[in-house]
């Protein structure tokens, strides 16, 4: 406002001769040069936003949303089927009631509304003190409700959860009308990872891509609440190296619910491999052969492209020709005639990249000897990887460790889990967090990318530790493969590849 009344006091630009323009000129080109690079990442109106994802069973709400690590401000478009209200916001795992939603909607006279609100009880919002989402745009036509607006990760607003780069519960709700009260046939929660570091269109899709589908046919899925079924097959047949550069689940429809993890193990190329499919760890025990994981995926995940550098070698001597196909069912409802043909689906090319990729599993042993005791707030277990025992394991194949580079993770635990992180330590000293999410979500075990590479030397100390709560339940839990049992698990991504599986 200052300034503004002190140009008014000069002459008009009309009434300067042109050389007294130049330095304002001057100026005003150096503020526009330096306000650029601060407003470039952060998205519009009208820019697009990367990502996006159905957020309710009938794919009636649709999120698109992207945001600014360095400003710290994430913006979201809601495009909901509706004429009435729309609302998006934040909730924690355990109730409703609390959670920010901004809420949104254009009247029958063409009016618009907007406000950044919070439930007070399960159906009542409730405007906040203080207003922190910008609105960005709000229409409405015949079939859709749209509202994009943007946030800070972080207000001081008691009402406002923080964004953050553990799991978000995203809490979506929306009105047949413009009457805001909340529906429960209306309101969904959806948890996603939002701060997502790598996008898909980001990376490079080689022209040469061959697709390869290793699944398990037609099995009957017992009346169990777990099963572990298991079937060997054969990796690709190349003359020459390929890389595995991206790979993706292959569910069946109406399955997805019954599948909770699928796993593919390199198989050495002198064992001798059974035919079929059978229980993983029954009373054949070659069905348990072959321990490196290559690839997994587990509920909740998508499809997940390596970076750029980065690929899953196949085709050289040293390279598995065959792999064990591991897929876990929770049958919790004892269906009974029901048959599947899931499995992972992979794409290669013979476009090599720069290193050759392996899976590090860290935590603890799945063995009862893991236990948790019922009625627990906050339990944790504790599972500690000294990789100086590398270099015993490679010595006995004739070369040393190398330094390995991780770039991704995954996170598995069952359902009591509630957090999970794996601590570096070098000489007795902490380096750092390798991974973590404080808000953990059984239901979104996805495979993520660390935002910068760590380094592993020999002889560091790799802590996992999950966080567990039994408040719901009057029994002992156990270490074990049913998903009542409990897991305590990160698995690695990282180069160059070497013999080692877990720690």
């Amino acid at each position: 406002r200052a300034s503004s009344s002190r140009w008014k006091s000069q002459p008009s630009p009309q009434s300067l001769p042109a050389t007294s323009l130049l330095p304002a000129l001057h100026w005003l080109f150096l503020l526009l040069a330096l306000a650029a690079p601060l407003q470039s990442n952060r998205p519009g109106p009208t820019s697009r936003l990367r990502y996006s994802r159905f957020l309710d069973p009938s794919n009636v709400i649709f999120l698109r949303w992207d945001f600014d690590l360095e400003a710290e401000i994430i913006s979201f478009e809601l495009q909901v089927r509706t004429a009435g209200w729309v609302g998006l916001g934040v909730t924690n795992r355990y109730t409703n009631v609390g959670s920010d939603l901004v809420v949104g909607g254009v009247l029958p006279n063409g009016n618009v509304y907007f406000s950044d609100q919070h439930l007070v009880n399960g159906d009542t919002l409730k405007e906040d003190g203080s207003q922190d989402a910008e609105l960005l745009g709000l229409t409405e036509d015949a079939v859709y409700t749209t509202m994009r607006f943007s946030r800070p990760f972080r207000s001081c607003d008691p009402h406002d959860l923080d964004i953050t780069s553990d799991t978000v519960r995203v809490l979506a709700a929306y009105g047949l009308d413009d009457t805001l009260k909340l529906d429960q046939e209306r309101t969904f929660v959806k948890s996603i990872f939002l701060l997502q570091v790598v996008h898909p269109d980001d990376l490079d899709v080689p022209k040469d891509t061959i697709i390869h589908d290793l699944e398990i046919t037609d099995f009957l899925i017992p009346e169990d609440d777990t099963t572990y079924a298991c079937t060997f097959l054969p990796l690709p047949i190349v003359s020459e190296k390929h890389h595995i550069y991206k790979f993706e689940p292959k569910l069946v429809y109406h399955n997805e619910t019954m599948v909770h993890h699928i796993l593919v193990y390199a198989c050495g190329n002198a064992s001798v491999l059974p035919t079929g499919i059978s229980d993983c760890y029954g009373a054949d025990p070659a069905f348990s052969l072959c321990s490196q994981v290559i690839v997994g995926w587990a509920v909740g995940g998508t499809s997940y492209q390596f970076p750029d550098d980065v690929g899953v070698s196949i085709g050289t001597p040293l390279d598995p020709q065959w792999i064990r196909l591991e897929i876990h069912y929770s049958n919790f409802n004892n269906l009974p005639g029901v048959y599947d043909s899931s499995g992972i689906r992979v794409y290669y090319t013979s476009q090599l990249r720069k290193y050759d990729m392996g899976v590090l599993q860290l935590g603890f042993f799945t063995f009862p000897i893991h236990f948790i005791p019922p009625g627990a707030e906050s339990f944790l277990s504790y599972g500690l990887c000294r990789t100086e025992k590398f270099e015993e394991v490679e010595l006995m194949n004739g070369g040393p460790v190398p330094d390995i580079q991780v770039y991704g993770y995954l996170l598995h635990t069952h359902l009591a889990g509630r957090a999970l992180q794996a601590v570096q330590y070098r000489n007795r000293t902490q380096l750092q967090t390798i991974c973590k999410d404080d808000s953990y979500d059984f239901n979104l075990q996805e495979t993520r990318d660390l935002p910068s590479r760590v380094e592993i030397k020999p002889g560091d100390e790799l802590l996992v530790e999950c966080h567990y709560q039994t408040l719901d339940r009057d029994f002992m839990t156990f270490g074990g493969p049913s998903t009542m049992n409990e897991m305590c698990l990160i698995f690695l991504f990282y180069y160059p590849r070497n013999n080692i599986s877990s720690c």
